[in-house]
Parts: C-alpha cells; sequence; structure tokens
C-alpha cells in the first residue's frame, strides 16, 4: 500500500491530505485542514469565527489533567444546524408563499446526554424548537428544560396512565404537549386521563404508510412497520373521537420514514402519500392543523452526495423546499389550509457535534522486507515445501504476478499441512512464514506497475494492512461501527503535510476480535483500509472519529467494563476566545464495577484476605503487601483506558 499511495500522488502536502480523507466533503464546512497539516474546527460566536486546531485543544486537555480517548462536543456547531434547518425551512415557505409556520423537535433519544439536551433548547430558543420524547423518562427531562409556550413537546412511543397524566399536566400549565396515538389502545387511556384531569388533549396519530425508503433503518417505515395506525385504524379512530364528542382534540398528522434517508426521491414520494392523509382527516371533520414528517434528513457522511446509505443526495435546502411544495400542493389541491411543518430531525441536529479521539498505543503487520541470513533457511535437507516456497521467492518478476502469488498461497498450506503432522519443526515454520510474507511484500509493491491488475491481486492491500491498536472500545464509544457497519469519517488529525504510507485497520483494546474497524469511507464506494502514517513509538499519533453525535453515546455498552470516556464540551466566548464549557471525568473501574453490581468495599476486603494469607503463607513481604493493596485500590480509582 505504500507505494501504491506514493505512487498516486506526487510530492504531498495538507491539501492533497483533505482531498485523501475527504475532509472538503463531509466536513461540511464546519472541519478542515489546514495549510501546516492539522485537523480543524470552525467554531463560531456572533460575528466571530475562529478555526481551532484539534491538537491544541488535546494539548491544552493535558494540561488540565485529562486524558485520551476523548469525546469532544462542539455548541456552536449545534447552534449552526439549529440555525441552518430553521431558516432553511423559513425561506422555503417564503418562497412557496407557504401560509403555515415551521416548527422544529429534536428527539432526545439521538442523544439524551444532558449538554446536548440544554444545548438544543438554549439555542433552539429563537425559532421555538422543541422536543420529542419517546418515554416517560424522555418525558420527565423534556419537560424539565422545555418551557417555551412558542414550542412543542411531541410524546412519541407507547404510553401508560403517568406518562399521558405529565403530559396533559404541562399541556394545563401552558406548554404545547402532543400526545401521539402510536395504538388505538391508547385512545381511551388518553380520554380517561383527560376527563380526570379537566384538560383538553391535544392529540396526534401516527399513521403507518405504505412508503419504504432505503438506508440501514428502512424498517422504521412501510405497511410492515411494528408503529402506525392503518386507513382503517384512523377510520376507527375518528368515529370513536366523533363519538366521544373529542375530535375536535385531533390535530396533527405524524409519521416516520427512519433514521437517515439518503435518496431524496423517497422522501417527495412518502410526503404524496402522507399529505392524502392529512388532506383525508380534514375531510372526515377534524380540525388538523399540524404536519410532523418525522425524521430522516440524512448527513452525508462519507460526502459522495449519493443515495448510498452513508450518503445523501440532496441537501438541507433541496429537502426544506421539497418537504413545503408537497405538503402545499396536496392542500391546495383540497381547498385546506397549509398546516404548520413539524420535523423531527436528529442526526442531522446533532451528529456533527461530537469527535471523538482516540491515541493509537502500538501497530502490528505482516509485511517481510527481506529473509536474507536466515540459517534455517540454508539448510541443505530443507524440506520439500519450503524448499518451493524459497524458489517462488528467487524467481519472482512483475511479469505473471498472479501466478507467483497463487504458488505462494499453495505452498504455504502445504507448510501447515507438514507442521501438523510434525514433519517441520516450529524453527522451520516460522521461516517458511517468513519467506511467504517477504513474497506478498514484493508482489504487492510491484502491482502498481500493471496496467492490469488480476482480481485475485486486488485485495491485496487490504489483505496485509496493518493493526493499528487505538485507546477506546468499539463497543462502548462507536457501536453503529460494530453493530451494523456504520460508516463514520476517521482520519488523523495531524501529521497531514506528511504521505501516509501505511494501510490499516483499526482495533480497540478490549479482547474480541469485533473489536476493530475495517470499513471505512470512499468517495466510490467502501475502503477497507484506512491510509495512516508510520506510528513512530513514543510519539503522539492521534485518529479522529467524527460526526458520532448520534446514537453513539447511549447506544454504548460495558463491553471488557471499558466506561464512558472522558467528555469536553467547547465554544467560543463572547471575546472569541476558546472555553470549556463542562469536563466530565469518564467512568472509573470503581464506577463500571458498580453498575454491574459489583460492591467496591467487598472487593477491596476479599483481596485483602488474599494479600493476607500470602503474607501468612511468606510468598509476600508486609512491605509488598502494602504496595499491592495500594495499587489495587489505585485500580479501582482509575480510568477504565489505558493511561500513560
Amino acid at each position: 500500500m505504500a507505494k501504491t499511495i506514493a505512487n498516486a500522488f506526487g510530492s504531498w502536502n495538507a491539501v492533497k491530505s483533505a482531498e485523501l480523507y475527504g475532509v472538503d466533503s463531509w466536513g461540511n464546512g464546519y472541519f478542515a485542514v489546514s495549510s501546516d497539516g492539522f485537523v480543524t474546527v470552525c467554531l463560531k460566536h456572533g460575528e466571530t469565527t475562529t478555526d481551532v486546531k484539534l491538537s491544541d485543544i488535546v494539548s491544552e486537555l493535558r494540561d488540565r489533567g485529562m486524558s485520551l480517548p476523548v469525546l469532544l462536543r462542539f455548541s456552536d456547531l449545534l447552534a449552526s444546524r439549529i440555525t441552518l434547518i430553521n431558516e432553511t425551512f423559513a425561506k422555503a415557505i417564503a418562497d412557496y408563499n407557504y401560509k403555515g409556520v415551521y416548527r422544529g423537535v429534536y428527539p432526545i433519544k439521538v442523544n439524551q446526554q444532558q449538554q446536548a439536551v440544554q444545548d438544543v433548547v438554549t439555542y433552539g430558543r429563537e425559532y421555538h424548537h422543541g422536543l420529542e420524547a419517546g418515554s416517560k423518562a424522555e418525558l420527565i427531562a423534556a419537560l424539565a428544560y422545555m418551557h417555551d409556550p412558542g414550542a412543542y413537546i411531541v410524546c412519541n412511543g407507547y404510553k401508560d396512565e403517568e406518562f399521558v397524566a405529565l403530559a396533559l399536566s404541562s399541556l394545563k400549565m401552558g406548554l404545547q404537549t402532543m400526545l401521539v396515538l402510536e395504538s388505538l389502545d391508547e385512545l381511551d387511556i388518553i380520554l380517561a386521563v383527560s376527563k380526570r384531569l379537566k384538560v383538553k388533549p391535544r392529540i396526534g396519530v401516527r399513521v403507518k404508510l405504505s412508503s419504504k425508503v432505503g438506508g440501514k433503518w428502512s424498517e422504521s417505515g412501510g405497511d410492515r412497520s411494528v408503529f402506525g395506525l392503518t386507513s382503517g385504524q384512523l377510520i376507527q379512530l375518528v368515529d370513536r373521537l366523533r363519538k366521544a364528542n373529542a375530535l375536535d382534540c385531533l390535530e396533527m398528522l405524524h409519521y416516520h420514514l427512519g433514521s437517515q434517508v439518503p435518496n431524496i426521491r423517497e422522501i417527495r414520494d412518502t410526503i404524496k402519500e402522507a399529505s392524502r392523509f392529512y388532506v383525508g382527516l380534514v375531510k372526515e371533520g377534524a380540525p388538523m392543523g399540524i404536519f410532523d414528517i418525522g425524521g430522516g434528513l440524512a448527513i452525508d457522511y462519507d460526502g459522495s452526495h449519493t443515495n448510498f446509505e452513508s450518503s445523501a443526495n440532496y441537501d438541507i435546502a433541496e429537502y426544506c423546499a421539497d418537504v413545503v411544495e408537497g405538503i402545499m400542493t396536496a392542500c391546495d389541491q383540497a381547498a385546506v389550509p397549509h398546516p404548520t411543518i413539524i420535523s423531527e430531525s436528529g442526526r442531522a441536529l446533532i451528529g456533527y457535534y461530537s469527535v471523538l479521539l482516540v491515541d493509537v498505543l502500538a501497530t502490528a503487520g505482516c509485511e517481510v522486507q527481506e529473509v536474507s541470513h536466515d540459517a534455517v533457511l540454508e539448510d541443505k535437507n530443507l524440506p520439500e515445501c519450503i524448499a518451493n516456497l524459497l524458489d517462488v521467492s528467487k524467481h519472482l518478476r512483475t511479469k505473471n504476478l498472479s501466478e507467483y502469488f497463487n504458488d505462494a498461497l499453495y505452498y504455504r498450506e502445504e507448510v501447515h499441512k507438514a507442521f501438523k503432522q510434525g514433519l517441520i519443526t516450529l524453527r522451520q515454520h516460522a521461516a517458511a512464514d517468513r519467506v511467504f510474507w517477504s513474497i506478498l511484500t514484493r508482489i504487492r509493491s510491484e502491482v502498481p506497475k500493471l496496467k492490469y491488475v488480476p482480481e485475485d491481486l486486488r485485495g491485496l492491500d487490504e489483505a496485509m494492512a496493518d493493526i493499528y491498536y487505538c485507546n477506546f472500545s468499539v463497543f462502548q464509544s462507536l457501536p453503529d461501527a460494530w453493530a451494523i457497519d456504520q460508516l463514520f469519517p476517521i482520519m488523523p488529525i495531524h501529521r497531514l503535510k506528511e504521505r501516509p504510507t501505511r494501510s490499516a485497520h483499526l482495533s480497540d483494546i478490549t479482547c474480541d476480535c469485533d473489536g476493530k474497524i475495517d470499513k471505512f469511507i470512499d468517495l466510490h464506494d467502501v475502503k477497507h483500509a484506512l491510509p495512516l502514517h508510520v506510528y513512530k513509538k513514543g510519539e503522539d499519533y492521534i485518529l479522529g472519529a467524527f460526526l458520532v453525535g448520534a446514537y453513539q453515546e447511549t447506544l454504548g455498552d460495558l463491553h471488557n467494563l471499558f466506561g464512558d470516556t472522558n467528555v469536553v464540551s467547547i465554544r467560543l466566548d463572547s471575546d472569541g476566545e476558546l472555553e470549556f464549557t463542562e469536563e466530565v471525568e469518564g467512568d472509573t473501574v470503581e464506577g463500571v464495577l458498580s453498575y454491574v453490581e459489583y460492591d467496591t468495599n467487598d472487593l477491596v476486603s476479599r483481596f485483602r484476605r488474599l494479600t493476607d494469607l500470602a503474607l501468612k503463607k511468606r510468598l509476600i513481604s508486609a512491605e509488598e503487601r502494602r504496595g499491592i493493596l495500594s495499587a489495587y485500590a489505585n485500580g479501582l480509582r482509575g480510568y477504565t483506558y489505558f493511561e500513560v
């Protein structure tokens, strides 16, 4: 891979690094590469805009005593996204002379962290940007932070009486709280509780559309979705509400396509279908007035601007225009007033908010440049299978590389068979392995010289990729990369004036073979190896995983008892200076053990008994016992990740 990259580019500079990693495509103006080779984040406060090097942030954090891995949250980026979606919808509404307004709501489930919710409320206040709650816990959080009577609180998910009572009580106190029916069974609860509390409910209904969309979350939509009412159930709802003299409570139509919808045509088609349901409910006598299009607004993770599942073939302006035009067209045709438009964009709002920074601890590779001066290979009685491998090595030429490659594979398999049968020694096996990898290393270096690369050699770069061991847990910090092969932009945050000459897979520090990342963004496909620089032991080499603000924090698990990383919230202050608004230390060993029901006092007591027994048997001295107990106590208080 080293020569592949070197031949693809001449002399290297930061611009070529930006092109290689696609920063200008997926960075969306928020992230860039500086001329001196560092990743920067663009932060803005008022009229002040500053490009901040992520490496400078790391240096500041280390001065404050905080180590990697760390999750950086950029409040200014969230503010920018809230402004962008609200003002773009406002422009589309003005351009089309639409008679309704737009009101966004943020789905708390996308990132439930207190800082995230607080930032949404703070920066969304001028736009009356509301919150969406899909559980009782999320509603309780929403009610504590959302006090704006001009914003909506949309209650989705299945609801018990306590959930409904909280929602209706907030409605009684002047908030715009909407209860969305996920099933007909919820109607009786809502009507009963509203009667008891003497408050008129504001009801929405989730409709089950036949339209389905592509992407990883397509099962959220379609007529086999687990959520929402069919057309027949909608009619039942209308009839039951009319019978209860409560049809005037039905104000909102809601649907949800799924997260990260990459194709704008599918969004347009769904708007058409949903608009017919909306118009139909108005014709049935429901007042309506609110049209909630749910989520789905995508992030272009790979920067390809296509309908690939990690991308989007549209921008926010096109999305807003299509939504406004689609709803207006259907309403105008039916002579129905234009409704308030609500969207529940979460990923598009908060995805850019967070960046995970991890340090590389070590690397491992399979390249062997030469195998000369190996006494084992100079043995005249060398087993035939190893001698044949050596023969391939001696005669290797650029011509017929595929033939030499397949010969090497065959003879290596013969070596394995001989070793299993006890016909060759461990030392001979090791020597043969070095010969095999030296052959592949040389073939790999010759491949770029070919005008046509045979199919069996095309995956050689990926098969021979180095392993870069990184100080993090995929399961905790990037669970979607592990669980559903979600692609996130990943790249080094420095040394970007240097040519990256290595090709790598990333491994975390869990003891699980799934704790790796071997799929990476690419403008044309999915890359199975990441170009990186040579790791220099004793020097920092820091990688950033970008656009990780949505879902990753709360979906993470405690695999191998690696807990939450350190978290820092950052913004520009009124003087244009960098401000660290919140620093949250990552989980300690003691903390994560308590999560899984260990009593740390009991652990210390049990371990002390072990040291006492060792002391009694004179296996350790009293001084050694004191040091061991101290190390155990320090371990309990320590960070769950590798500490330098």
